[in-house]
């Protein structure tokens, strides 16, 4: 077949690229070495437009085993065990087919989990949706839902945790973001680097189809009116199949089996033979006629780029092909050695014994196209809200509005779709600040949590990127969790536009100083660029994942209210930062200003010593306070337990709805019983920590002195109301 123009561009590459592959092969490239350059150069795949601002993020840390590079992050949390973990997207395929793009997203981040060695031990997920009014919405939510769920469940890993908000911004690009979390001892862990020649390349799991062909390429590319006949290009997933695939590798990696395994995710066997071979300096020989087809007469082209899902690959060590063969037998998944490793520094494609393609390793990974693109700094808004001119609107009516709004209401309706409880090692689920899961017949537990801020990161991309670490700082600090690591998905719209590339590269500015201050660094992630419907981008939305250790779990802490009589404190100063609240989009219709500022030292300080207070058992619960402020922080430990509160008004002459509305960062709400009050009072003096001591908790009613006073079961069914009636 003559490569036409029309050909190039469909595969979704320049002209200036495609002059690059004849360089790279001498010759012009066949319609297969196309579609592997196609599939290798995409952003999905080569991060060309991120690798130079990637760079820049602290990857490194003395519980840091392996940063990002390979298929998951990995962290030391000692006793030789680890925390494999890794977030990534699945945005475009979900818009398309719902239920099958958010469960194959599940799928593909379990297996880059246990694909080194980890056993899964909890999913997460954020997803983002457009306005409840828009008319995809509903159908959108409850199809992404059902897929989560329904891959989840059927594979037995506890879904614990989440976020689930709406923004016009996503009206025709959802995201779907899901990570994964496994356990693994330290001497166990596998790698994707191929070594040693004349190996066996093993093909093990399910068959090849034609589902998904070309799904990264699809993943590269923003959508436009015609997006609805791109479903070919969304994958089909078999959780059963992937649990058969998880046992069975877990199994082979109990002896020496295994030199390196990689999962077919992304450009199916194309990237996974590619990045093995590119990771050794080696080449790699396949047999295309020997690759397990479920359809009849692919060809070469299409088994290439498929990415069907539950496949591996994996490189043997000499004289284990009949005991690995007799594992995946058992366990009735497919085993067929399809190729061999060489020194030739080539992929080299056979069918029927003739070669169908062959292209130097080097030229599709480690010298693929990486792009500095230019990009515009955001100017900073000199909008500054004037408070005193909004229309006056009483506490208690702009309170029952936030918290019955469909960003701030109750979300169980989600999560009590997704089994949190199984393996039964979830020692706290969802709707706290973070979930938490003890590891396996051991004290200690892990904390973890996702978080974003769209509306921040618009408005003020550096500070938009601080702050959603340091939120995810805080959450892990509130249930007692000593942050560790983190893992980031960073969704955005087309990268060559230069406001769009501005956006990313100072929201990843952002990130990286704050994780630098904070000593937390990023092990794994996942780049989501091309977010957007003709022409016009979402808001920069990357999703922070955190895990944090609890080296002795005895009783969760949790964000809910547990006594009456207790004290309630606030860890962190007010000064009632309204710009890009909560409060002015829900209330007034009104985003504009910039984000609060975030002061890392701060930060870091009020952590250190909550965390301290928490593991020397003063507190009883404790919450951050971050979207809606003091006053929804405070509803929303209300109303976990139905327990009341008396906040006295502010001693400073601050207007209320600042005080009791803005998003200053920083801080925390602590319920602490009287008896230890004094002692807790002298810890954050001595360490120069602002606290404000603002009221007690009651009986039955939600009160602040004079301008709130709401029963608390009523509280509760409003807050209940929205997903109820959506």
């Amino acid at each position: 077949m003559k490569i036409t123009n029309k050909i190039i561009e469909n595969h979704g590459l320049k002209k200036d690229e495609y002059k690059n592959i004849q360089k790279f092969l001498k010759r012009d490239p066949n319609l297969l070495e196309l579609g592997i350059f196609s599939a290798m150069w995409n952003e999905h795949c080569s991060y060309k437009s991120s690798k130079v601002h990637l760079k820049k993020l602290p990857t490194k840390g003395k519980q840091v085993i392996q940063g990002p590079g390979e298929n998951a992050g990995v962290i030391d949390i000692g006793d030789n065990d680890a925390i494999i973990f890794k977030i990534e997207s699945h945005n475009h395929p979900s818009f398309i087919e719902p239920y099958q793009g958010a469960a194959t997203g599940v799928g593909g981040i379990l297996r880059d989990v246990f694909t080194m060695g980890a056993r899964p031990i909890a999913l997460l997920n954020s997803i983002h949706f457009g306005s409840p009014t828009h008319p995809k919405t509903k159908s959108l939510l409850n199809g992404v839902v059902s897929g989560i769920g329904g891959y989840g469940n059927c594979i037995g890993i506890p879904t614990v945790a989440g976020e689930t908000k709406f923004n016009e911004t996503y009206n025709e690009n959802i995201l779907v973001n899901a990570m994964a979390v496994g356990h693994a001892k330290k001497d166990k862990i596998f790698y994707s680097k191929a070594k040693g020649v004349n190996k066996s390349v093993v093909y093990v799991g399910s068959k090849t189809g034609r589902d998904g062909i070309h799904g990264a390429s699809m993943a590269s590319a923003e959508f436009d009116e015609n997006s609805e006949e791109k479903k070919p290009t969304v994958q089909v997933g078999d959780p059963f199949t992937e649990k058969l695939l998880l046992e069975a590798c877990l199994e082979l990696m109990k002896d020496n089996s295994i030199i390196s395994i990689q999962d077919m995710g992304a450009a199916g066997l194309t990237s996974s033979s590619v990045e093995m071979a590119s990771k050794g300096s080696l080449g790699i020989e396949l047999e295309l006629d020997k690759v397990p087809c479920r359809e009849e007469n692919m060809t070469p082209y299409e088994m290439m780029l498929s990415e069907s899902q539950e496949r591996m690959l994996i490189i043997l060590e000499d004289g284990k092909e009949n005991h690995a063969r007799k594992i995946f037998d058992k366990w009735d998944l497919d085993f067929v050695v399809i190729g061999r490793t060489n020194n030739s520094k080539n992929l080299t494609l056979k069918f029927n014994g003739k070669v169908e393609g062959e292209i130097p390793i080097e030229a599709l990974a480690e010298k693929a196209p990486v792009y500095n693109r230019k990009w515009i700094k955001k100017k900073l808004t000199k909008n500054k809200v004037n408070v005193k001119s909004l229309k006056k609107i009483k506490l208690e009516n702009a309170l029952i509005k936030i918290i019955s709004s469909p960003n701030h209401s109750n979300k169980n309706w989600v999560t009590e779709q997704f089994d949190q409880m199984v393996m039964c090692d979830t020692a706290q689920r969802s709707g706290s600040d973070a979930a938490i899961i003890r590891i396996h017949n051991k004290d200690k537990a892990i904390a973890v949590s996702v978080d974003s801020s769209a509306n921040y990161c618009k408005s003020y991309p550096i500070s938009g990127g601080k702050q959603i670490v340091a939120e995810n700082w805080r959450n892990l600090i509130s249930v007692g969790a000593k942050p560790l690591a983190i893992t980031n998905c960073l969704n955005f719209g087309n990268p060559e536009n230069e406001i769009v590339m501005g956006e990313f590269a100072e929201c990843l500015e952002g990130i990286r100083e704050a994780c630098e201050y904070l000593e937390y660094p990023v092990v794994s992630g996942n780049v989501s660029f091309y977010n957007g419907t003709n022409k016009k981008n979402i808001y920069p939305t990357p999703v922070i994942g955190g895990v944090g250790l609890i080296k002795k779990l005895t009783e969760p802490l949790t964000h809910c209210f547990k006594n009456f009589g207790s004290k309630i404190i606030i860890v962190g100063k007010t000064f009632g930062h309204l710009e890009q609240s909560c409060f002015l989009k829900e209330i007034h219709s009104i985003i504009d200003g910039k984000p609060p500022d975030i002061n890392l030292l701060n930060e870091k300080n009020n952590g250190e010593v909550v965390l301290k207070l928490i593991n020397d058992k003063l507190v009883s619960s404790a919450h951050d306070i971050s979207s809606g402020g003091l006053i929804i922080a405070l509803s929303e430990m209300s109303i976990g337990n139905k327990i009341g509160v008396k906040i006295n008004k502010p001693r400073n002459l601050m207007n209320l709805t600042e005080y009791f509305f803005g998003e200053d960062q920083g801080r925390y709400i602590l319920e602490i019983n009287e008896e230890n009050l004094k002692k807790v009072e002298k810890i954050l003096k001595s360490n120069n920590i602002y606290y404000e001591n603002i009221g007690y908790t009651q009986e039955n009613f939600f009160e602040i002195d004079g301008e709130v006073k709401i029963d608390t079961n009523e509280l509760f069914k409003i807050n209940n109301q929205w997903y109820n009636n959506f």
